[in-house]
């Protein structure tokens, strides 16, 4: 396919004009035309993604115009005031559909979800623009700006979300960038560079490695993550924490603690002793990265090593949650086994008398309201088993 961009304006004759031209010798072909021709081999049905890559002024936008038309040139309006982006998103698709696409594009933060698009921060919107895209999924998009208006690091992450999701359907996506340092995380099938004009396809570098550290503590980074998780619970009683760091900054937390179960040995029923996590919030910049589920497994595999909150101790890991996606994708991987699923928590009172009689077996004097549950909403639960053997 060759594109030929060939615009024109109408020369100024102002005093300013004249004198700007009269001072750097500038001529009226130079400031009214612009002209590019670029050569792209897309031709063929067999990409998904394309990177048109340059400075700004080198033509991308241009480019972006010309392809199919027109036609396929995203413009992020149409949403709507008065309505959280969770409604505004395909009104008549699939709810799992929609909030796939928002953990897909990195924006996993539930209370984002029940907000309008105009009260978003621009990396929000950012996101929104591309679940937006992932779930109408057309045959055919440009997107212009791509990256441009966010920080570095969400730029890098959120083209990586944005890649791996587009990868897995179908349809055709260009996205025009000014910054080259997307390409690996983006993993385009093909770039065109509008500053040297260089066409190149499947000669990607690999995606950079992401370096997770875990650290095991208290509380007192909690702070930092508790306004993004979608519940505003307290902290576990009597549990430990886990912190994923990259480069030193905290990105994803997991709060750890331990159950008592019942199990069976030799045919008798015993008490056994898990692991038991919650609080895992992983931070908006680095949702749909995959670190939140890498993180989660490696704190329930040092558990079930004896390398965990009890040292020595083997124990499994039950986790509950109600995020759609991370149910799903707990569901995909081996290591864990679905083990309940209910629609409602447990009686407030009972539950609140248990922890009162806990609190006094201890010696201590119960403070408040402890009790947990009474509230109408879906959690399933999960067993980490470690790798299938």
């Amino acid at each position: 396919m060759r594109v030929v961009v060939d615009q024109s304006v109408p020369a100024s004759d102002s005093y300013r004009a004249a004198r700007v031209k009269s001072l750097f010798n500038a001529t009226d072909d130079q400031a009214t035309r612009f002209r590019l021709t670029a050569d792209l081999d897309i031709d063929d049905p067999d990409w998904r993604i394309g990177l048109v890559v340059g400075p700004s002024g080198s033509g991308k936008s241009s480019i972006g115009r010309a392809l199919w038309d027109g036609a396929a040139f995203y413009q992020p309006d149409g949403w709507p005031a008065d309505a959280p982006i969770i409604d505004a998103i395909a009104p008549g698709g699939d709810f799992d559909t929609i909030t796939g696409a928002l953990s897909q594009a990195g924006l996993g933060d539930v209370p984002a979800w029940l907000r309008p698009y105009p009260v978003l921060s621009t990396g929000q919107r950012f996101r929104a623009d591309l679940a937006r895209i992932l779930a109408e999924r057309p045959d055919r998009i440009v997107v212009d700006e791509f990256t441009s208006v966010v920080d570095r690091q969400i730029a890098r992450v959120g083209a990586q979300a944005f890649g791996k999701a587009w990868k897995r359907g179908t349809g055709q996506a260009v996205l025009l960038s000014c910054h080259y340092d997307i390409t690996e995380w983006l993993q385009p099938d093909w770039v065109y560079d509008t500053a040297t004009h260089e066409f190149t396809r499947g000669s990607v570098q690999p995606r950079p490695p992401v370096d997770v550290e875990i650290r095991m503590g208290g509380w007192d980074l909690w702070p930092l993550f508790k306004p993004h998780h979608y519940l505003d619970s307290a902290r576990m009683i009597g549990a430990k924490c886990y912190v994923a760091f990259v480069d030193g900054e905290p990105v994803a937390h997991l709060g750890m603690g331990t159950a008592q179960v019942a199990a069976k040995r030799n045919g008798r029923r015993v008490a056994a002793v898990e692991a038991r996590g919650c609080r895992l919030v992983v931070m908006p910049e680095w949702q749909g990265a995959g670190v939140g589920m890498r993180f989660l497994n490696a704190v329930c595999e040092l558990q079930r090593l004896g390398e965990g909150v009890l040292p020595g101790r083997r124990m499994t890991t039950i986790f509950h949650t109600s995020h759609p996606q991370l149910c799903a994708a707990l569901r995909r991987d081996p290591r864990w086994r679905q083990v309940s699923a209910a629609l409602h928590g447990v009686n407030r009172n009972a539950s609140g008398a248990s922890v009162v009689a806990a609190v006094r077996r201890k010696g201590g004097t119960p403070v408040g309201s402890p009790g947990y549950g009474g509230h109408f909403r879906a959690v399933q639960g999960f067993r980490y088993y470690g790798p299938p053997s």
